[in-house]
């Protein structure tokens, strides 16, 4: 049986009433998707998106679950947390499109639970932080990566010896962290790219790909494609019409997204190495920070990972 997605709609009258007033605030300028970014994302929900995952992890591979959370949020500049009042000072606030990616697969004896948190400012998706915790029966490791202009702040915490590091590098004005694919693809503000478009980027592998694949913490080159027309693509979670981008990166890691062609262009399917596969099992949106009591596992239903 097909696992389906779940959309939670916003009351017709609420929708019309909010669309109404995105009207009037909006810059003339400002594009239907641009409406419809903030009709979506500022509803006070997350987007909450299951996968089942497949991770090539010493030599062999390795079946497991990812989700995926987005949800916006009041950000510091100087501080680079959340802020609890957005209001108490709208000098050092910046919108943020937060993306939570969870993986956890099981590696033989003891399992793998990683986390990648990226911030990125919501109107033009430029990136502000990106943490990564990696946490395995050996121990633990943690990156932490701060994005300013011209420069990249590494400082990267780990239980094997000689790993630890603190590092800055260069941050260029058009450049991609891999991270961020899971964001750009998805078009919010507009197709990324245009069909049959292909361009190079400056590029950075992911602390992911790192602590997983072996990948450096340098920038490098990627050629992204969208290949013209939609692609037909069943996943667990149903059938969709599908745009498929594909990313080549300098050193022979080659991977393809496949992206739901309706708003909000959910990630149906994608390969990265080192992942091997990432299918959507399910997709919703709910307030899940208050969804911690005993009994509220059955919302993970919802994205097709049980409960």
């Amino acid at each position: 049986m097909k696992r389906k997605i779940r959309r939670i709609p916003v009351a017709p009258l609420a929708a019309a009433v909010l669309l109404f007033a995105l009207c009037l605030t909006l810059p003339l300028s400002a594009s239907a998707e641009d409406a419809g970014f903030d009709a979506y994302w500022h509803d006070g929900l997350a987007e909450l998106d299951g996968y089942d995952l497949t991770v090539s992890r010493y030599g062999e591979e390795r079946q497991g679950t990812a989700v995926m959370i987005y949800v916006t949020e009041p950000f510091s500049e100087k501080k680079l947390v959340k802020v609890d009042d957005a209001n108490a000072n709208r000098r050092d606030t910046f919108d943020a499109l937060k993306l939570n990616l969870v993986r956890d697969f099981q590696t033989g004896i003891y399992d793998y639970n990683t986390m990648s948190s990226l911030f990125v400012r919501s109107d033009d998706f430029r990136p502000s932080k990106i943490s990564f915790s990696s946490a395995e029966w050996c121990g633990h490791v943690y990156d932490e990566r701060i994005f300013r202009r011209g420069k990249v702040e590494r400082s990267l915490r780990s239980y094997f010896e000689d790993r630890s590091e603190e590092r800055r590098i260069s941050n260029p004005s058009e450049g991609i962290v891999e991270e961020n694919l899971f964001i750009l693809l998805r078009g919010l503000r507009g197709a990324f790219l245009k069909e049959g478009e292909r361009k190079s980027f400056v590029f950075l592998p992911s602390s992911y790909a790192e602590r997983i694949g072996g990948a450096p913490f340098e920038w490098t080159t990627a050629v992204v494609k969208r290949e013209k027309g939609l692609r037909e693509t069943e996943v667990p979670a149903g059938r969709f019409d599908t745009i498929l981008y594909k990313v080549e990166i300098s050193g022979g890691r080659t991977g393809e997204f496949f992206v739901d062609s309706k708003y909000p262009h959910v990630i149906v399917r994608w390969t990265l190495p080192p992942d091997s596969s990432g299918e959507l099992t399910g997709s919703t949106r709910l307030p899940y920070w208050k969804l911690n009591g005993n009994g509220d596992e059955k919302y993970l239903g919802e994205i097709g990972l049980g409960g």
